[in-house]
Parts: C-alpha cells; sequence; structure tokens
C-alpha cells in the first residue's frame, strides 16, 4: 500500500469558509473581472502559472498593496536566474506593512510582545508608527543612508519589528541574528555585509535562566569596523548596557527622533530589503539578498491569501530572528492583524506555555515547528479539552516534514477544528512553494497543494517531471521572491551553482518531494541527505516517521554511510528519559520500519546517542553527521550549530562502535 493511499480527509473546509476566506473572495473577485470561472483551487492554480503576469497584477490590486510609481510590466525578464520584476516600480516596503496604520485602526493593537524577562509590552499601530518614525530619524542622525545595512542582534519582540521597519523605511536593507548565537557566528555573518548600524540586545533570557552579554557584544562590535552608531536594548532590565563610544541606548534613540514621522524612501523593487544567511554548517554562510517588491507581493499572497490573515485576526509565530519565519511573521503587519511575539523556551515554564498564551491571546493563526508539535504529542498533552482555543482558526507548521501522526494528534488533542497547514520552503525564497490554501481539505501525512503562482514538480534525474512517486522539488517558472542575488557574488556563479546546476533554467530546491493525486505534497528530506542502499533512492523523513512515533525514542538522525559501492543506513537515536537501546528496543525498531516503511529502510547500524545536532533555526544537521560517518575531510561550522557538542558525542560513538572511519 502506497503512502498516499495512507491519507484520509481530516479537515475540511465549510461552505462558509469556502465562500468567505480571503482567497475564495479573490476567486470570485477574479471571476466578476472575466477571469475563469474556477472550478476549485486547482483551476485557480493552473490559471496563476499559465498566466503568470496577470495573475502577480492581480494579487498586488486585490491585497491593496502601495507605490509611489506603478510598474510599466510585470515582468521585464523571464530569464531564471535574472528575472526582472516590475520594472520602473518604486515603492517602501515599511509603507506598506504600515498602510493600515491609520484612521481607526492607528488604536488597534499591532504588537503584543511576551519574554522570559520583561512584562508583556502591548502596541497600537499608531504608537509603532511613531516609534518607526523616532528610530529612523535617529539612525539618519548618525548618517545612515539608503543602502546601508542595519543588523540586529534581536530577540524576537517589539525592538526586532521597530528596527526593521525604521531601516527598510529609509531605504536601508535589514538583516537580524539571534543573540544567542557564538560571536564568530555573528561575525561570519554580518562581517561579509558590513553593516553601518548595529542594533543589539544586553542578554536574553531562556528556560528560565538568563544569560549576560554585554562583553561577548563589546567583542562584537569591535569586529564590525563600518559602524557608526549602535543602539543597546535592555533586554535584560537592570543589566548595563554595551558598552563602548558609538553606543546610545534604545530609550534614548527614540526620544532623540521622537515627533518625526518615517520617510516612507521609494526604492527601485529589485531594492535590497532583507539580507537572510544560509545555516553556514560548511563555512561561512551564503548571504541571500531578498528584493523589495518580489519579497511584498508573494508574502501578501502566502499571508493574506493561502493564510486567510487580516485585520481583526491575532498571529503568532514561534520563531528567532536568526530564522526566516521571523521576517514571514513581521509580513503580518500588512494584513493590519495583531502580532504576538514570543522569545525564550518554548518549552518553559511548561510544554504548554505556546498553548496557555494562544487561548489568552484569542489567537487566530498559530505558527511552530513539527518538532514542537512532536513534543506536544509524545508528551501526551490535550490543549484541545483543557483550554479555550475557539478563536485558533490556522496552524502553521514548517521546519521539517510533519508525520501522519501528528496530524492525528492535531486532530484529536490538538485544535480538531482548525485548519492544519504544514507549509514548505526556505531561507531562499523567504516563503514557501507548497503549503495551505482553505479552500481544500487537509489529508493526513500529506501537503495541502503548490501555492498559486508556483510552477512546482518533482523532477527525475533526466530533468523530466516523474509521472508518479518522488523526485526533486523544482519550480519551472520565476517567483517573486527568489533572490536577487547573493552578497559580493559580483558575477552571479555562486547563485547559479546553488539553485541552476542541476537543471538550468530550472530553480533546484534541494527537498526531495512527492506530488499525490490529490494534488498534495509529501516531503521526505533534503535531497542532498537522500539515501541510497542498493541504488534504492529513500527519503530520511520515511524513517523518521516510523522511529519518531515510537514512544522509547525521543529524538533521532539517520545518513548513509558509503561501503564498497553501496550505502548503509545508520540510524542514530536518543531515548526518551528512563529508556536504553536494549536489544528488545532495536528488534523492535527494526520491525516497526521493515513493516512500516520497507525492508531498504531498515538500517544496518542503530546506534545510541545523547543528542542529536541541530541548527540554529531547529533543523537537523545529516550532512555534518553524514560527514563524520564517511571520514570526509570538510570542516563543519560548528558556530552555526545550537549544540555543536552533539558532534563530539557523535564521534565519540562511532569511535566506540567502530564506525569512525580510518584516517
Amino acid at each position: 500500500m502506497s503512502f498516499t493511499e495512507l491519507s484520509p480527509v481530516v479537515w475540511t473546509p465549510s461552505e462558509d469558509t469556502l465562500d468567505n476566506a480571503r482567497m475564495g473572495r479573490f476567486k470570485a473577485w477574479l471571476e466578476d473581472q472575466g477571469y475563469g470561472p474556477f472550478a476549485d483551487y486547482h483551476a485557480l492554480h493552473r490559471w496563476s502559472v499559465d498566466d503568470l503576469e496577470t495573475f502577480w497584477t492581480k494579487v498586488w490590486d486585490y491585497c491593496g498593496l502601495i507605490c509611489e510609481t506603478p510598474a510599466t510590466k510585470v515582468l521585464g525578464k523571464r530569464d531564471m536566474p535574472g528575472a526582472e520584476w516590475f520594472p520602473g516600480m518604486k515603492l517602501n516596503f515599511a509603507a506598506n506593512l504600515l498602510r493600515l496604520a491609520e484612521g481607526d485602526h492607528a488604536n488597534q493593537e499591532a504588537i503584543v510582545a511576551y519574554c522570559e524577562t520583561r512584562p508583556v509590552l502591548r502596541r497600537t499601530y499608531g504608537e509603532l508608527k511613531a516609534d518607526v518614525g523616532a528610530l529612523e530619524a535617529f539612525l539618519r542622525s548618525k548618517g545612515i543612508e539608503k543602502g546601508d545595512r542595519v543588523a540586529g542582534v534581536v530577540t524576537n519582540g517589539y525592538e526586532a519589528i521597530v528596527g526593521m521597519l525604521a531601516a527598510t523605511s529609509l531605504g536601508a536593507i535589514w538583516s537580524s541574528a539571534s543573540p544567542d548565537f557564538g560571536i564568530n557566528a555573528i561575525l561570519d555573518r554580518f562581517g561579509q555585509i558590513e553593516p553601518s548600524a548595529l542594533i543589539v540586545v544586553n542578554g536574553y533570557g531562556y528556560g528560565g535562566k538568563t544569560f549576560a552579554r554585554q562583553q561577548d557584544f563589546a567583542e562584537l562590535v569591535a569586529g564590525l569596523q563600518s559602524l557608526k552608531c549602535v543602539i543597546s536594548v535592555e533586554q535584560l532590565p537592570g543589566e548595563a548596557a554595551i558598552p563602548g563610544e558609538l553606543v546610545t541606548t534604545w530609550d534614548a534613540a527614540l526620544a532623540s527622533g521622537a515627533g518625526q514621522a518615517p520617510s516612507y524612501t521609494p526604492v527601485d523593487p529589485d531594492h535590497p530589503v532583507y539580507i537572510l544567511y544560509s545555516s553556514g554548517t560548511t563555512g561561512k554562510p551564503k548571504c541571500i539578498v531578498h528584493g523589495t517588491a518580489g519579497l511584498l507581493v508573494n508574502h501578501a499572497k502566502e499571508l493574506i491569501l493561502h493564510g486567510d490573515i487580516g485585520p481583526g485576526d491575532r498571529f503568532l509565530y514561534f520563531t528567532t530572528c536568526g530564522w526566516m519565519m521571523w521576517n514571514w511573521q513581521a509580513s503580518a503587519l500588512l494584513t493590519g492583524a495583531a502580532v504576538i511575539t514570543v522569545d525564550g523556551s518554548p518549552g518553559y515554564p511548561s510544554l504548554s506555555f505556546l498553548w496557555d498564551t494562544v487561548a489568552a491571546e484569542h489567537v487566530t493563526h498559530f505558527g511552530t515547528s513539527a518538532r514542537f508539535i512532536a513534543g506536544c504529542r509524545k508528551a501526551e498533552m490535550s490543549p484541545a479539552h483543557t483550554l479555550d482555543l475557539s478563536s485558533l482558526r490556522v496552524v502553521f507548521s514548517t521546519g521539517s516534514p510533519l508525520l501522519p501522526e501528528d496530524y492525528d494528534w492535531m486532530y484529536s488533542h490538538g485544535a480538531p477544528e482548525a485548519l492544519l497547514g504544514s507549509i514548505a520552503g526556505g531561507t531562499d525564497i523567504c516563503g514557501c512553494f507548497v503549503g495551505s490554501t482553505p479552500m481544500l481539505p487537509v489529508r493526513r501525512g500529506e501537503i495541502q497543494c503548490s501555492l498559486l503562482g508556483v510552477d512546482a514538480v518533482a523532477y527525475g534525474d533526466d530533468g523530466k517531471p516523474v509521472k508518479q512517486g518522488r523526485g526533486e522539488l523544482v519550480c519551472r517558472q520565476p517567483l517573486p521572491s527568489m533572490p536577487v542575488a547573493f552578497w559580493d557574488d559580483a558575477d552571479g556563479e555562486r547563485y547559479r551553482s546553488a539553485y541552476f546546476k542541476s537543471f538550468p533554467g530550472v530553480w533546484a530546491h534541494g527537498d526531495f518531494i512527492e506530488f499525490t493525486e490529490h494534488g498534495g505534497a509529501i516531503i521526505y528530506g533534503r535531497s542532498d541527505a537522500t539515501l541510497n542502499p542498493g541504488g534504492v533512492r529513500i527519503g530520511t523523513a520515511e524513517i523518521y516517521r516510523q522511529v519518531e512515533t515510537e514512544a522509547a525514542i525521543k529524538d533521532s538522525l539517520v545518513v548513509g554511510r558509503q561501503i564498497e559501492g553501496d550505502v548503509e543506513v545508520v540510524l542514530f537515536v536518543v531515548p526518551a528519559e528512563g529508556q536504553q537501546l536494549t536489544d528488545e528496543l532495536l528488534n523492535q525498531l527494526k520491525v516497526r520500519i521493515r513493516k512500516g516503511a520497507s525492508p531498504r529502510h531498515v538500517p544496518k547500524h542503530i546506534v545510541q546517542v545523547p543528542d542529536i545536532p541541530y541548527t540554529r533555526s531547529g533543523k537537523k544537521v545529516e550532512l555534518a553527521v553524514a560527514r563524520l560517518v564517511n571520514g570526509s575531510s570538510k570542516a563543519d561550522n560548528r558556530d552555526a550549530l545550537g549544540n555543536p557538542e552533539a558532534l563530539d558525542q557523535i564521534r565519540d560513538r562511532l569511535a566506540e562502535v567502530n564506525l569512525l572511519p580510518k584516517t
């Protein structure tokens, strides 16, 4: 029996949702103008990729985006790479995110900021706009200009959003990192882009502990010779500010510019708005540059149409400022919703904290990681039966494939009435290729659809779409939020090599995917981590599905070990508290994998380890472990990892069980 045959419907949109969700209203609006008619979402999607330029024009208009000078056309060039979006347009990113900070809506909540070290902070759209104008005025007084980089080592809270909006209002470029990053990791990022201004916290709280970092960040300031000013945020009340001659406190910076309005400096459509970073596990991270108009219109599509977010809604996405989901979350301001930010540990003071916050804040849209949902399932939580979640309409999940069993938990114990929107894309596009829509049912274990305007298919090694089964996730037509460049890549060679080397003219994303007969999608993991025992291509997610639904296992990681022209599957497991990898449990895992997947999936070696390494954005580090197993001399950037000691522990265990290659 195939995976897709195990995909029953677990949620169905009501007639009211089909008619009144923003995507349903968008469909009707198009039909009133003579497009369509569209029988269903799939028909709407086909039109959106067949008539790409009309589609993106209509997204811009329907979502009410604003510009100072309209574009002369939608696509000046369609080449990939090198597509030219909205030539001739002049616009401002912050102006669009604050476009509803006027009139009655100015008094509506814009930001509600939770953190472990300070009281909950609440600000209206009017107050947010005033602080953005004040901070922009301060930055200008320090000589910050259009095109300069403003960097933030900040927590997911109010100051990060004000800093980004102030920077983009004056036409500067925003780039951020989380304050738990090591100094070398931050310098590896910001050192490449040479920021003129730095907004930095004096420390942070996590899991009930506080971490003062003034001296560390003074070292960071010293390492960034391009800085003209530093703004110190009192994230740890009572602790000193960052020392140094360039430093101004946050309160003093706002006071100096009080009363000034945002300038909303117009920029070109491909003017950089954000610089994001690859994980950097094998060296210095790639600096991924996103353009203003393309990112804006794609986020509007994803948040307003696919997410069904608008005025009156309340949106909480648990993230850090080192992950692209922070940028995605911040764009929700353009919808007029209240953005609820949470900084700290998702498990403190208990695993129910996020669910408690969703209930207390009447959150309508809650975003988290697949790992968090799995943790709730394993802890046998049941927020649906202990909390009032009646406001919750959508739960977003990303970061890794969401297991079918987690769909079961969500619809029995988590949020049974909500649309469970598994979404997938990446930092590379600061958005999604596949994800959710209120116009389709949710099927167990499946992502609902390719997003509108996304011409995504699965390619085989021959560079042709696979008729059935899995392949490489590719995008055959330009997407507005594809990067405009990599920083310091004048000839574009690194950019081309990253996405267009496998299939010239076609974006290869690096995920192993299957598109189902329902039009849904199943992601099996990164294609560069795909296993090939006996020449059979296996996605790592297929093994995780079997292992991580076993109550005796807390976490796992699987890699391929090259041996004598073949591949052995090596599975690392972290037993649950009080458990050990006994012969009985080992055999139980093998039987479970054989029955649930196939004999080919059964690991040759199963090794108990204390911990699994993750990047700082919460992704398993399969490739670094694969290099250990295969004796690669390629160095890993340990500063990019949230728990680099886990790599050392795995190396030690490999030596103990005689799986470490001889050097």
